[in-house]
């Protein structure tokens, strides 16, 4: 099985040299045992140390799933019930179109408001890279924020999903009242400790004073890479855990038990269960694995290859992170980078492939990106008369002509991509206009309105 994934290991190669991420820490398990652990390019750049399988890195908001994990070891406790309506727990009360927001909601992101944005500015401050300052450090400073929140409010509770990093903190502050520990104690003694995970933690101290920390780096839009900084404090319940892949395997093992591992029951498996179905549709539809889901704190992807894959990205732009595994098959992965840069849930997804014994270049974003990246380059018309670039800008292209005075950008919609026809559309005078490559003995012209264009190289 990790010969096998040698494929896997080439494929994260390519992508770090793509997008500039400076490292990338794997780990896969079958069961509740490791088959496959690797560390790829650099934790430090300043002092060439390289990313181990030991290397701590933030796992952004994979933390969400602790948390939801915290509030059903509780609700087994009878400290509280899903069901219950926030109001109950905070001192304050949330009430959307005069129906309460219940516990159930804020696990979902289904409170009907839309996200708030608070951790997107204070991260950005934090790391230098936003104009907003949100100085949020407490509670009390997150309860103030979100003051008129409701009547930011879109949809009736349960309605609609719309991804709420402020619900995941008040869930934070319920699991503190209903426990009488602090958030980050509750975890580490009811989580962490429970599964062995004896090098995750939350405090700046703790990570600073760890032998094998990733350095978190801003990747900037050129690809250099700044030496940063973790929300340490700031970003807790929502999404504060620094870990390592060889103890986030141990946690996948765990749900892959049903909640125990090496003996140690942390949940029964109907409240695993009750985690893992989704609860709110997301936006991400028609897609190839099906209409994805929102549960308890995890995606849920109904039909990768057949089998429903549970899981969570994470990012809190200097550190990104994914975890996925597949019950019915007792498999899963983990991916941990000190950057953003490529998605690690598609390398994750890769990976499950290959444990799946099947073929990852069949996926369909690896195609569409092969299938877009082959047509960037420079292309000209007829004898040169005219010069063009095509640059591709994620699941799109853009056609650009520029002259010494004027720009003509294009956006490129793909409509459908085959080996040899690629057809695209675009909008002129509210018209649809098509677009087509052709890409046939060895050479790639584009027909764009009037024109013909012939590739002639890569991109300067």
């Amino acid at each position: 099985m990790a010969l096998s994934l040698v494929k896997l290991e080439e494929f994260i190669l390519e992508k770090m040299s793509e997008t500039g991420l400076p490292g990338i820490s794997g780990a896969a398990v079958e069961g509740e045992e490791v088959i496959w652990s690797k560390g790829f390019g650099f934790r430090d750049l300043e002092h060439g140390l390289a990313a181990t399988p030991h290397t701590l890195y933030g796992i952004g908001s994979v933390t969400k799933s602790f948390t939801a994990l915290a509030v059903m070891q509780l609700a087994e406790q009878g400290k509280l019930d899903p069901e219950d309506p926030v109001e109950a727990h905070l001192p304050f009360a949330i009430r959307v179109e005069g129906e309460p927001v219940r516990v159930w909601h804020l696990l979902t992101h289904s409170s009907g408001i839309p996200a708030l944005g608070y951790a997107e500015s204070l991260i950005r401050g934090i790391i230098g890279a936003g104009e907003h300052w949100l100085p949020i450090a407490s509670y009390s400073d997150l309860f103030t924020f979100m003051e008129g929140a409701s009547e930011w409010a879109v949809a009736k509770p349960g309605e609609r999903w719309f991804y709420l990093n402020e619900g995941y903190v008040l869930l934070g502050y319920i699991i503190e009242h209903r426990s009488d520990l602090s958030y980050q104690e509750y975890v580490r003694k009811h989580i962490l400790e429970p599964l062995g995970m004896e090098r995750s933690f939350f405090s700046r101290e703790e990570v600073e004073s760890d032998q094998d920390a990733a350095t978190p780096y801003v990747i900037t839009r050129e690809k250099e890479r700044k030496p940063s900084t973790y929300p340490y404090g700031a970003i807790s319940s929502d999404g504060g855990l620094i870990s390592n892949v060889l103890d986030l395997a141990k946690y996948i093992s765990m749900y892959l038990s049903w909640g125990k591992l090496d003996g140690v029951r942390l949940v029964s498996r109907e409240s695993l269960e009750a985690m893992e179905t989704p609860r709110v549709r997301t936006p991400l539809q028609e897609g190839p694995f099906g209409e994805l889901g929102y549960a308890y704190g995890l995606h849920v992807v109904p039909d990768f290859l057949g089998y429903k894959l549970i899981g969570h990205s994470g990012s809190v732009l200097v550190a990104t992170a994914y975890m996925g595994f597949i019950p019915e098959r007792g498999v899963g992965i983990v991916l941990l980078a000190n950057g953003s840069g490529y998605p690690l849930s598609q390398l994750g997804m890769y990976g499950l492939v290959i444990l799946l014994g099947e073929d990852p270049e069949g996926l369909p974003f690896v195609f569409r990106e092969r299938a877009l990246s082959e047509l960037e380059g420079t292309y000209e018309t007829y004898k040169g008369t005219m010069k063009a670039q095509v640059k591709r800008n994620g699941d799109f292209l853009t056609l650009e002509i520029r002259d010494k005075y004027n720009d003509l950008i294009v956006p490129l919609v793909p409509e459908k991509l085959e080996e040899d026809i690629r057809t695209f559309y675009t909008l002129e005078a509210g018209y649809k206009l098509p677009v087509e490559f052709r890409a046939q003995e060895g050479q790639i012209d584009l027909l764009f309105e009037r024109y013909r264009l012939r590739k002639t190289g890569k991109l300067p």
